[in-house]
């Protein structure tokens, strides 16, 4: 009698059945059965939440600038955490190579330096184009043989992703600037501590702020992401990415850009870097995020001065973010005495 009335409880609400004895607790969304030796009428030392095992939801990463005076070594690394997580995929923000060269044997030995490091990932990597990596036009002739356009977009799990391209058309850099770009490169290798005080003074002098310069749209591309957004008005969440944090100082097209995923209530966010230091802010009421760095030289001090990984749990009611030191990530085994 009171195994029958078990069984009727749960058809009724859907939580036990009771098999061989056996509890199985249906908790949340599809999937398999929470297998208990409880029994259904017990006190349990379990609270009673929904599993988290919604089919929808889905997780990715997100990583900041390699370059612009890279220390060398921590890209590998986040490389290597970012398989610990095993996202579904990693989205960049750019600036994956030293770039600001128009030599081809240079630039092709940085990409396949590049690809050779995604490669060791388990999963997708999408690349997002950054200010090194498109420098000038020879520059851009060389990620279009290797990797076909310069912004895209793609669905996943009824997610639309814009990767767009914040250099087009880029701001050409100074030839003392490409100069002084190789000599620093040399330096990290044969003299690392000389290569820290060049660093140093330029990040102090007046130069940096004519290096700095506004993120470009150009308008075929916000005509791009005008027709793309059109035909896919009822995605459940738009995430957008590119380089420079282009609502910092916006431009006529990035303006153009914003009032085009603000139409029809889009739920979206957006992500950048370039500044390499991590910053959160809200626009409009969605999350702007300026990623810090994996690898890319330090800017100033302070918290947001850091190597870290942003992993985004994607639910029904919108993304939940994380970001994650790179130093606070160790395998099983790191730990020794």
């Amino acid at each position: 009698m009171i195994i029958k009335l078990l069984k009727s409880i749960a058809r009724r609400h859907a939580l036990v059945t009771i098999v061989l004895g056996t509890v199985l607790v249906q908790a949340g969304h599809a999937g398999p059965a929470f297998e208990s030796d409880s029994p259904a009428y017990a006190p349990k030392p379990w609270t009673q939440k929904d599993f988290q095992n919604d089919p929808n939801d889905f997780r990715f990463l997100v990583i900041g600038d390699r370059t612009g005076g890279e220390r060398l070594g921590i890209f590998d690394r986040a490389m290597d955490k970012a398989n610990l997580f095993q996202p579904e995929f990693v989205m960049s923000i750019g600036d994956l190579i030293e770039g600001y060269t128009s030599d081809l044997p240079k630039l092709d030995s940085m990409w396949s330096e590049l690809d050779e490091k995604v490669s060791r990932l388990d999963m997708p990597f999408f690349r997002v184009i950054g200010n090194h990596d498109l420098g000038n036009d020879t520059m851009r002739k060389v990620w279009e043989s290797r990797y076909g356009p310069t912004y895209y977009h793609f669905k996943y799990r009824d997610c639309l992703f814009l990767a767009l391209n914040s250099e087009d058309p880029p701001n050409l850099v100074d030839p003392e600037f490409e100069k002084d770009l190789v000599k620093y490169n040399r330096l990290k290798v044969t003299d690392p501590e000389a290569a820290a005080v060049m660093l140093a003074e330029f990040m102090k002098s007046d130069r940096l702020k004519s290096y700095r310069k506004p993120a470009n749209f150009s308008d075929d591309q916000v005509e791009y992401v005008r027709k793309v957004l059109s035909e896919d008005k009822d995605a459940r969440w738009t995430f957008v990415f590119f380089h420079q944090p282009a609502w910092e100082n916006p431009s006529e097209n990035f303006v153009k850009i914003e009032n085009l995923l603000r139409e029809n209530e889009r739920q979206y966010t957006v992500f950048a870097g370039h500044m390499h230091y991590y910053k959160h802010e809200e626009r409009f009421g969605r999350d702007y995020i300026r990623m810090g760095t994996v690898g890319g030289s330090f800017h100033k001090d302070g918290p947001g001065n850091v190597d870290h990984l942003t992993w985004v749990t994607m639910k029904d009611g919108g993304p939940v973010i994380a970001n994650i030191k790179l130093d606070g990530i160790f395998k099983k085994d790191d730990l020794k005495d």
